[in-house]
C-alpha cells in the first residue's frame, strides 16, 4: 500500500495512492483506520512530504564507498545525527539554493524508514515490526557551510534541503532493492539500498536504548554517492520498488512562494 500526504482545499490530507486517483482519507494511517472522504487525480496531486515527523533521525557515513572516499573510519556502532522539519519538502516542490551558498552544492540519495508505532529497548524483531513504510529522501548538503560551522545547523537544515517522498510504501523489501541519482535525466549513481554498515534496524535498536521512537518518526539511512546539483537541474532519487524522488533547484529569489 502507497500512503501520502497531498494539498486539498488549501490543507495538507493524507491519501492513499492507486494507479490513477488519489484516496483522501480522515486522517493518518500511522495512527489508526482512516476512511475514504473523496479521490483526486493522481497526475494532478499536489504532493507534500508524506510524514511531518515528531524526531527527524539522519544516519552519516553509512556505506562503505562513501567512507572510503570520504577517508572516515568505518563506524563500530549505528550512531544517528537529527535534522529539522523545516528542511522538509515535497516530491515536485523547488529546492532553493540560497544566494550564499558557494562552492559544492550537492544531492544524496536515502533510503527513509518511517515508524508506525512507540518503541523503547528494541529487539530486532520488534524494530522490523515497528518499521510502517519506506520512503525516498534526497539530502541537499552546502558543503561549504558544512565545514563552516561548528554543526549542520544551516548546511543541512536550511528550507527545501530535504526533499520527501512521494509516498510511503509499506509493502516492499527496502534493503533488496537498488537506489539511483539521476541529474536532468543522466545518471550520476546507482548503488544496492541495501548495502549499509548498519541497516536500518541496527540503528533503531541502538535508539530505543536510550530514546523513546514514537510513530511518524523517520530515520534516514544515509547514501553511498553524492553529485552535484546547479539552478535549473532537476534531480531525481529512484529507489526501486518505492518510487522516484524528483525536484528541480532553483535559485534563491526565482522560485513560487
Amino acid at each position: 500500500m502507497r500512503y501520502a500526504r497531498v494539498s486539498a482545499g488549501g490543507r495538507a490530507v493524507w491519501g492513499r495512492v492507486g494507479e490513477t486517483d488519489v484516496e483522501l482519507l480522515s486522517g493518518s494511517p500511522i495512527e489508526g483506520d482512516a476512511q475514504v472522504i473523496g479521490t483526486v487525480p493522481r497526475d494532478t496531486a499536489l504532493w507534500l512530504p508524506p510524514v511531518v515527523p515528531p524526531v527527524f533521525y539522519a544516519v552519516g557515513m553509512n556505506y562503505p564507498r562513501h567512507i572510503a572516499h570520504a577517508g572516515a573510519a568505518v563506524p563500530d556502532r549505528p550512531e544517528v545525527g537529527y535534522r529539522a522539519n523545516n528542511a522538509l519538502t515535497g516530491h515536485g516542490s523547488p529546492i532553493v539554493r540560497p544566494a550564499g551558498v558557494e562552492g559544492r552544492f550537492e544531492a544524496e540519495p536515502e533510503l527513509v524508514a518511517v515508524i508506525g508505532r512507540t518503541l523503547k529497548h528494541a529487539t530486532h524483531d520488534d524494530a522490523r515490526a515497528a518499521v510502517f513504510g519506506w520512503t525516498i529522501g534526497n539530502d541537499v548538503s552546502a558543503r561549504t557551510w558544512q565545514h563552516q560551522d561548528r554543526s549542520f545547523w544551516r548546511s543541512k537544515n536550511s528550507d527545501t534541503f530535504k526533499p520527501m517522498g512521494p509516498w510511503i510504501e509499506t509493502d516492499v523489501d527496502a534493503l533488496a532493492q537498488t537506489t539511483t541519482l539521476r541529474v536532468n535525466g543522466e545518471q550520476r549513481a546507482s548503488f544496492p539500498t541495501g548495502d549499509m554498515v548498519f541497516d536500518p534496524f541496527d540503528h533503531i535498536v541502538e535508539i530505543t536504548r536510550h530514546i523513546t521512537l514514537q510513530p511518524g518518526d523517520v530515520l534516514w539511512m544515509g547514501a553511498e554517492s553524492t553529485c552535484q546539483l546547479e539552478p535549473g537541474d532537476t534531480v531525481e532519487v529512484e529507489i526501486s520498488g518505492i518510487g522516484v524522488l524528483s525536484n528541480p533547484v532553483h535559485p534563491e529569489g526565482n522560485h513560487p512562494s
